[in-house]
C-alpha cells in the first residue's frame, strides 16, 4: 500500500489509538477476571507456581540451546 507523506501522521495516530484501545481492553479483561477469581475464592497460587516452573524450564532450555549454538 502506498500513502502520501501527508497521510503518515494520521495513520500513525490511528494505529496508536487502536493499540491504546486494545491495551485498555486487555487491562479491563484482566481486572474482571481477577475480581471474579477473588469473589469466588479461587486459589491463584497454583497458576503462579506453574508459571514459575515454566519460567525455570524456559531458562534451562535457553541455557542449553545457547551452549549448543556456541559449539556449532
Amino acid at each position: 500500500m502506498v500513502f502520501g507523506a501527508d497521510k503518515i501522521p494520521e495513520i500513525a495516530r490511528g494505529m496508536g489509538k487502536g493499540m491504546r484501545m486494545l491495551r485498555d481492553a486487555t487491562t479491563d479483561i484482566k481486572s474482571e477476571i481477577t475480581k471474579s477469581v477473588d469473589k469466588q475464592g479461587i486459589d491463584t497460587n497454583v497458576t503462579k507456581n506453574i508459571t514459575e516452573e515454566i519460567k525455570k524450564v524456559k531458562d534451562d532450555l535457553e541455557d542449553f540451546t545457547g551452549s549448543v549454538k556456541r559449539k556449532l
